[in-house]
């Protein structure tokens, strides 16, 4: 890909980060919009730091005036947007602020940026990219033996989180049929790998098995996700915004289907050998009442990708995730830093009523 200027909303958060970084590593310039909300982490971002190809915003895609003077100022070739409110449990709790933010943020940033495209040149106007990151949890859940999901299946969100995604999808369809923004979607499955908050699944376990706490599982633990590493999802997006179809889907997966409980004793095995104090770290599963609406599988069908835009993912699962608890381990300053009070309370209140 040629450089570019990138437009990045939510690039202090896990996944916004990690593409981010490797923007920068790739030679183009990325203009980041962030929050800071709980989830966005500048120490995310401490590698670049002072870095002339890295420029930060503190603010929110719910203002669009600010999105307007960015759009002006920098003249992205591309917005990559992965600004979310994104945990499904967060969402049961509080479910306002996803619609605000997955809903309202997502029409006000596409507002901003039709009127945007409108004022460009021609040419300009070509090769101008809205780039809208989604995910698989908006089709709903599959059976044991069910089809994978592909871009055509039907959206059944089952959750306040996968409903305000879903919406967010339509409305980025709708900017591209109705207006003519040239829009693309990828829809991934569950992401793991460097700078995720401990909230999710793998590095909370990692967290907690480390500090020789529980590892809680909900219900019997045969809930099954396909998991995507990071990297890997980064240069499916990179590899859209290059050459994906305008108006179209792709979905994104890491062909790594697992079950919860796998994913787990998978970790402490890992953890056993790498830090071997505690083990035999399976010895801390502990198995806890099940979340509401709690999807049975996600699974992704990327045939669409791989033949359309011969991409695949270059990770296996357990390649990715050796490197992921190796990560964490080398990083325990900056899991540290981020397992604040805040965090602590939300863990308590999540878990602390289903044990």
């Amino acid at each position: 890909m040629d450089r570019k200027v990138l437009l990045v909303t939510g690039g202090a958060g896990f996944i916004g980060s990690n593409f981010v970084l490797e923007g920068v590593r790739r030679g183009h310039k990325v203009v980041n919009l962030d929050a800071l909300t709980y989830a966005g982490n500048l120490d995310n971002l401490a590698s670049i730091e002072g870095n002339p190809a890295h420029l930060f915003v503190r603010g929110s895609i719910l203002d669009g005036a600010l999105i307007s003077s960015l759009l002006t100022a920098h003249q992205p070739d591309a917005i990559v947007h992965f600004a979310a409110e994104s945990h499904v449990d967060r969402s049961i709790v509080g479910p306002a602020a996803f619609v605000q933010t997955n809903v309202t943020g997502t029409f006000t940033l596409l507002d901003a940026a039709l009127q945007h495209w409108r004022s460009l040149p021609v040419i300009k106007r070509d090769t101008f990219r809205f780039h809208h990151v989604s995910t698989d949890e908006v089709y709903g859940s599959l059976g044991p033996h069910e089809p994978a999901f592909h871009e055509e299946t039907p959206y059944r969100p089952n959750s306040p989180y996968a409903a305000s995604k879903a919406a967010s999808d339509h409305l980025v369809r709708a900017y591209f049929h109705t207006y003519g923004l040239p829009v693309v979607t990828t829809n991934c499955s569950n992401n793991y790998g460097p700078y995720q908050f401990p909230e999710k699944l793998i590095p909370l376990m990692i967290h907690n098995a480390v500090e020789g706490k529980a590892l809680p599982v909900y219900g019997d633990g045969q809930n099954v996700r396909d998991w995507l590493y990071v990297a890997d999802h980064c240069d499916a997006i990179f590899t859209v915004i290059e050459r994906g179809r305008l108006g179209e889907t792709y979905n994104i997966g890491g062909l790594n289907e697992q079950k919860n409980l796998d994913v787990v004793n998978i970790l402490c095995t890992i953890l056993d050998e790498l830090c071997a104090q505690g083990a035999p770290h399976s010895r801390l599963i502990t198995f806890v009442k099940d979340r509401p609406g709690h999807d049975r599988r996600y699974a992704i069908d990327c045939t669409k990708l791989q033949s359309e835009l011969g991409w695949v993912p270059k990770e296996s699962f357990r390649s990715g995730i050796r490197k992921t608890v190796e990560w964490y381990l080398e990083n325990a300053k900056w899991v540290e830093k981020v397992v604040s009070g805040q965090y602590r309370d939300w863990i308590g209140e999540n878990y602390g009523s289903r044990t």
